[in-house]
């Protein structure tokens, strides 16, 4: 229990995002990947600089990216995205000794204490699968997680959380008890959407206070507020 009264640590599943949520990478591996992607399978110099990808999905950064800088005849996006979704994972695979993730605070202290437990945890992320695993990886928190949500094949976020929680209900049973753990606007009105409660962390680029304007069932700074 915390001082909002949530009782978070009842829960069987936990469920969480990626990138400002578990950690945050500042070496460019998967960020010069969209470009590869870009320019080799769509033709386009375009940059990803003035799209939002806090809280997106790298299927729509992608889409964003070209609505900005190219034009595509109709189908041509979709026609050509398998193909860019396997350059960038590729890309990103023989890039792997270039990721430098960097840890939220206290991440590993609540991994190691809910596994502990016995929590299912799962990851429910806008990185297409092999990059979102490749990143676990490289941190060194990979073992803890039971299984994984992606957007290889979901585009929205709140798809990729029902599919989380899809999972979870084979895992576990349909009776399993799900929260969400997320750094954005977005993550919170996924968990929204789902009726499932969500704890906001504000180690993405949100602030506490613009988290909490979403209303989440909790908001921390870091999750050492909740140790």
């Amino acid at each position: 229990m915390t001082s909002s009264g949530f009782h978070w640590r009842g829960y069987d599943a936990y469920l969480f995002d990626i990138d400002g949520t578990l950690l945050n990478t500042h070496d460019g591996v998967h960020y010069n990947s969209f470009h590869s992607a870009l320019r080799a399978i769509y033709g386009c110099e375009g940059r990803i600089d003035d799209v939002p990808v806090h809280g997106n999905t790298d299927i729509g950064i992608l889409r964003a990216a070209l609505a900005h800088h190219a034009s595509l005849r109709d189908g041509e996006f979709e026609a050509r995205l398998p193909q860019a979704l396997d350059l960038m994972c590729a890309e990103v695979e023989r890039n792997v000794d270039r990721i430098c993730p960097e840890l939220c605070p206290s991440i590993s202290d609540l991994l190691g204490a809910l596994h502990g437990e016995g929590k299912l945890l799962g990851v429910v992320t806008g990185n297409l699968e092999r990059i979102g695993w490749s990143k676990l990886e490289k941190a060194g928190i990979r073992q803890y997680f039971d299984f994984g949500s992606f957007s290889d094949t979901r585009e929205k976020r709140a798809d990729i959380f029902r599919n989380g929680v899809e999972q979870a209900h084979r895992l576990r049973g349909p009776q399993t008890s799900i929260c969400f753990v997320g750094d954005t606007p977005a993550d919170i009105g996924a968990a929204a959407a789902l009726g499932l409660p969500v704890i906001a962390v504000a180690t993405g680029i949100y602030s506490r206070e613009q988290l909490a304007e979403h209303a989440p069932p909790l908001c921390v700074e870091t999750v050492a507020d909740l140790l």
